[in-house]
């Protein structure tokens, strides 16, 4: 999943967290599910407060402890790098890694309004606010009028998701919805 995105256009793939060495390299922590892409990128754009994203060019990327180390073209020296600390690697939202079926970035889900089918009719439930990882089926949590319920991201329950249209709607045990208000 990658992370939340920064703006409308673009997802941020890491965050710079320091300089690391003496030619303008950074360290980087990793916020993709997919960090072999890191090193595949040639092009790149850093995150710039209060205006658009600026291009910047890749020239290396390696793993380190955990971490990426990032070397950014026209970034030669430490005192360079440590202006970058905090901000975001970010991508175009549309080179995005492909998901298999029934696979959702989190962002996609963020926001989607739920529904309850009941009899061929639609009640709607909530808001998806967040999404929680598990290990097994995730957890969206949805804000409701009467607080937050926790629902499983689990296809037996969640039967039909239509990020585009923003929407989930689910076939929840009976008393799932008010087990956790």
């Amino acid at each position: 999943m990658e992370a939340w995105p920064e703006t409308e256009e673009f997802l941020a793939v890491a965050r710079i967290v320091r300089p690391q060495g003496r030619r303008g390299e950074v360290a980087a922590e990793i916020l993709t599910d997919f960090p072999e892409r890191l090193g595949k990128l040639r092009r790149a754009y850093l995150e710039n407060p209060g205006c658009r994203p600026e291009p910047v060019g890749v020239e290396r990327v390696w793993p380190h402890k955990g971490r990426v180390i990032l070397k950014f073209s026209g970034i030669d020296s430490i005192a360079q790098a440590a202006r970058l600390r905090g901000r975001h690697m970010l991508i175009p939202r549309d080179e995005r890694m492909p998901l298999a079926a029934h696979q959702y970035y989190i962002w996609e889900l963020t926001g989607c309004r739920v529904f309850k089918e009941c009899q061929g009719a639609q009640r709607e439930v909530g808001t998806v606010t967040d999404v929680e990882p598990t290990g097994g089926a995730d957890l969206l949590h949805v804000a409701t009028p009467r607080g937050e319920v926790l629902i499983p991201l689990a296809q037996d329950i969640c039967r039909r998701i239509d990020t585009a249209a923003k929407t989930i709607v689910i076939d929840p045990p009976e008393d799932l919805l008010e087990l956790n208000i």
